[in-house]
């Protein structure tokens, strides 16, 4: 049961990362692509971490992996925020549709 529970937690994992990825590909500009990958990729590391977790059982080593999924669901937005104001403060503009 538990192996079910780890390959459906890494499975989820792997679909958020691929979304995340597929986002940086079609995706404008970098105000659209930090705000994609913000999201799904935390949220990806979070099932990739915690099926890791789920794994391992209990250790020392899932300490270590539950420190880091903390650290990335803390820092990750951070780091998108920074980027965007970053962005934004060198002069890029957001990306606008045009009118035809």
């Amino acid at each position: 049961m538990m192996e079910w529970l780890v390959m459906l937690s890494m499975g989820c994992g792997f679909f958020f990362m691929s979304v995340a990825a597929i986002g940086m590909i079609r995706l404008p500009d970098v105000f659209t692509r930090a705000h994609a990958v913000g999201l799904t990729d935390t949220l990806g590391a979070f099932f990739l971490l915690g099926g890791l977790a789920l794994y391992e059982g209990l250790s020392a080593k899932t300490l270590r992996i539950l420190i880091v999924l903390l650290l990335l669901y803390l820092l990750n937005p951070v780091i998108a925020h920074a980027t965007i104001r970053a962005a934004y403060r060198a002069g890029l503009q957001p990306w606008m549709k045009r009118s035809p």
